[in-house]
């Protein structure tokens, strides 16, 4: 269902607004027209702010009119995670717990978007409390991908790349503790960013793993993803490309068990011949430092509300919270020790490159509640499949990015790179590529 945002990227509404072919104004009416309207059955929004993003868009326009620009997201429209402090609107986390909360203030990466300019129309469905990588589970009911509305989009992000797929708006925050940016981006066909553990601050996002959180990106593709991870950090570097990136194949078949289609679509994009492989016993390292950190976490955090008021969980995220709350801390502090050493072995994969190339997720878009599937003959929960080739990166903290490769029978695949904090201008040359050969 293509949107009025729709295969236009930012840089190409920031030269309209520019030579007066267009305005603010008249871009926010397009996207709360396509929100209210055709975008309404995919349950992308929580929240639509149409008084303050028209005031804000009005703003912005005489800004530019007098000659203020602050940016290339001066004046675009842009949707924010429903688990991220928009001051004045309502903020949920996809859960009745939360039912008639007010943001009192803005999280630290809104202020950001304001200061450049960026008008926002709105809030994004999460999955309950972003516990959870499938994105049909909140209060509000299930978030649907614009490719297949019977089947899921992926989450915690899942709103967020539902907008942005569906053309709704051009740019949307989303969060990502163990693939919640990436996930939804590579099931619904978009890019997604989540840069260096701390490159956005996560002050005022609700936390669901304190040591993983990331706020991350979404667009229409990765140009647009850097542009707003620029806004979003201060940087200032110009963009020019960088030759001679040098790229790995990572086989994702040590893993997780891979449709052998999305493997081919995916390699074919990246576009790499050399392959590496991680040390033995790594990946099952950091899928078990990633369970054990994310289960303690995320129990300390919901241990008041699970003992008060457990029935207004849904039953899923009830189960999963319970059985988070009995790992035994001496697994979180064995964790937590764990992890300096588990960077130093996975640095090995980079001694010769600068960016990884995988595929973002094993598989094509489940159907909607949809917990069990197969996998090239093998039987895998739906869950464990969607995380298993982006939790590691979250443990590492390193910069990843899902960039679309094609579909296989209707339904995107994505393809994600990987490189070490400071390399991100390799990725993103890389990220230039890919789009030029999809």
């Amino acid at each position: 269902m293509p949107g009025p945002f729709t295969g236009r990227t930012i840089g190409d509404l920031a030269q309209d607004l520019r030579h007066g072919r267009t305005t603010p104004a008249e871009l926010t009416e397009l996207a709360l027209d396509a929100i209210a309207g055709p975008g309404a059955e995919l349950n992308a929004f929580v929240t639509v702010d149409a008084r303050g993003a028209i005031a804000a868009a009005r703003q912005a326009g005489d800004e530019l009119a007098r000659g203020a620009d602050r940016g290339p997201l001066h004046g675009i429209p842009v949707a924010v995670k429903d688990l991220v402090m928009v001051a004045g609107l309502p903020m949920t986390m996809g859960s009745r717990h939360f039912a008639g909360h007010v943001a009192p203030a803005d999280a630290a990466c809104v202020t950001r978007l304001r200061q450049a300019g960026a008008v926002i129309v709105g809030t994004t469905t999460t999955h309950e409390f972003a516990y959870g990588p499938t994105g049909d589970l909140s209060a509000t009911g299930p978030v649907r991908n614009p490719r297949d509305p019977a089947r899921m989009t992926g989450g915690s992000s899942a709103g967020s790349a539902a907008a942005v797929a569906a053309g709704l708006v051009p740019l949307a925050v989303g969060t990502d503790t163990g693939g919640s940016v990436r996930i939804p981006a590579a099931l619904c066909g978009v890019a997604g960013f989540k840069p260096a553990y701390g490159a956005i601050p996560a002050d005022g996002v609700f936390p669901l793993a304190r040591s993983f959180d990331h706020v991350g990106v979404l667009a229409g593709g990765a140009e647009d993803c850097l542009l707003a991870y620029r806004c979003l950090t201060g940087g200032r570097e110009s963009g020019a490309a960088t030759e001679g990136a040098r790229v790995a194949w990572l086989d994702p078949a040590g893993m997780s068990a891979v449709d052998p289609q999305v493997v081919r679509l995916a390699r074919a994009a990246a576009g790499t011949v050399e392959e590496v492989r991680p040390a033995e016993g790594l990946v099952e390292a950091l899928r078990e430092t990633f369970h054990a950190m994310q289960s303690c976490e995320a129990a300390a955090v919901h241990a008041e509300r699970l003992e008060a008021s457990p029935e207004l969980y849904e039953p899923e995220t009830l189960q999963r919270l319970r059985a988070a709350a009995e790992m035994p801390g001496w697994r979180y502090v064995r964790a937590v020790d764990s992890r300096a050493g588990l960077a130093e072995a996975a640095g090995a994969l980079f001694e010769r490159h600068e960016v990884l190339a995988l595929p973002a997720v094993p598989l094509t878009a489940p159907l909607l509640g949809q917990r069990e599937t197969e996998i090239d003959g093998t039987p895998v929960p739906v869950r464990a499949a969607l995380l298993a080739l982006t939790s590691p990166w979250n443990v590492l903290g390193l910069p990843a990015l899902s960039v679309p490769a094609g579909a296989v029978d209707g339904l995107p695949v994505g393809l994600q790179l990987v490189c070490r904090p400071g390399a991100e201008r390799q990725l993103f040359h890389v990220a230039r590529t890919v789009a030029a050969q999809v």
